[in-house]
């Protein structure tokens, strides 16, 4: 347990960060999920709905620091290719 008020302040926010960060990850991997499953489905017109979504919240997850930028390139790739192959 933290000892000063500034370290029990910083326990705080860690815990609120971590909250947030646990949440954009969901969306994205929720996302991507359901995209792969529309692409098996054959649906490709309901896919094609949700790439922009996709690519939004990669980016932002980017810009905010959530994740990596290569790694919301990555994910972008990967559907892209996922979506010209099926």
């Amino acid at each position: 347990m933290p000892n000063t008020a500034s370290a029990r302040k910083s326990l705080r926010q860690n815990a609120k960060r971590r909250a947030d960060n646990n949440e954009w990850k969901g969306r994205l991997k929720r996302l991507t999920k359901s995209y792969r499953k529309l692409l098996e489905a054959g649906k490709k017109d309901d896919a094609q709905k949700l790439v922009s979504q996709i690519y939004k919240t990669a980016d932002k997850m980017a810009a905010k620091g959530r994740v990596k930028r290569n790694k919301a390139r990555r994910v972008k790739s990967r559907l892209t290719r996922a979506a010209t192959q099926s």
